[in-house]
């Protein structure tokens, strides 16, 4: 079921582009309100459609990150479940295919350190929103480069807003965050992330949405595996027994 979303996620995504296109849609449907009653896990965890955040919200919990995105002033932008299982993907690939090592069949067997590592990548402190991050011009960084920030995970990332044309009016059209994983500032040389949806606001701090369509959990899929590798991959069936164990503690704390 799980890939049959992804299927129909992506057939969605190219719809909506394609309308897009379309200027008749450009009509005011007035101001949404972009405020959540609760923090940001609370947020991802709460999200109507499960196959969006489940994974990541469990992931999140396992690495011991629950504190921070419950607690701490954050901006926070969040992988999908779709991006999660885009690096899954080729990682099994290049373990079944390309080292003779068996499939990862759980998330879990990844060891937790490796997934807080990751996923702090994605935590910036502070709260940032769209308009209090600088500009981006690809095509001309020297001038609009964005700006430069150390994630939770002390890795250098770059956040800036990319300004459309409209009509023909250079920056006058919509705007975007882009969210990047730099090899070297230098040279600007680095793995850019688009986000989708932005400036939700729970109390805590904001989350922006990664675009899923073409964005690999970790921004680097090759140094992701490398990282994977290099911790060892806990046994299928030494996780299964930890989650048997967990939750019979669980049962026996609730009676």
């Amino acid at each position: 079921m799980k890939y049959i979303w992804k299927a129909i996620m992506v057939v969605v995504w190219a719809v909506c582009m394609a309308n897009c296109q379309n200027e008749d849609y450009l009509q005011d449907g007035g101001k949404h309100n972009p405020y959540y009653n609760g923090t940001i896990l609370d947020y991802l965890e709460q999200h109507p459609d499960k196959h969006y955040f489940s994974e990541l919200a469990d992931l999140i919990r396992y690495a011991g990150l629950d504190t921070v995105l419950q607690n701490d002033e954050i901006t926070f932008f969040a992988p999908t479940d779709w991006s999660i299982d885009m690096s899954m993907d080729y990682l099994n690939h290049q373990l079944y295919w390309m080292m003779g090592e068996d499939s990862i069949k759980d998330l879990h067997q990844i060891r937790p350190e490796v997934w807080k590592e990751y996923l702090s990548m994605y935590i910036i402190p502070g709260k940032y929103c769209l308009k209090d991050i600088p500009q981006l011009d690809t095509a001309a960084v020297s001038a609009y480069p964005g700006g430069a920030y150390y994630s939770l995970a002390k890795v250098p990332m770059n956040m800036g807003v990319v300004y459309y044309d409209a009509a023909g009016v250079k920056y006058a059209g919509a705007r975007q965050i882009l969210y990047s994983y730099v090899y070297d500032f230098a040279t600007m040389d680095m793995v850019n992330a688009y986000v989708s949806s932005c400036d939700i606001q729970p109390y805590n701090g904001v989350v922006h949405v990664i675009r899923f369509i073409d964005h690999y959990f970790g921004f680097d899929r090759d140094r992701f595996l490398e990282r994977v590798v290099n911790a060892g991959i806990l046994p299928l069936e030494q996780v299964r027994r930890q989650s048997e164990d967990s939750f019979q503690v669980k049962k026996e704390g609730g009676l």
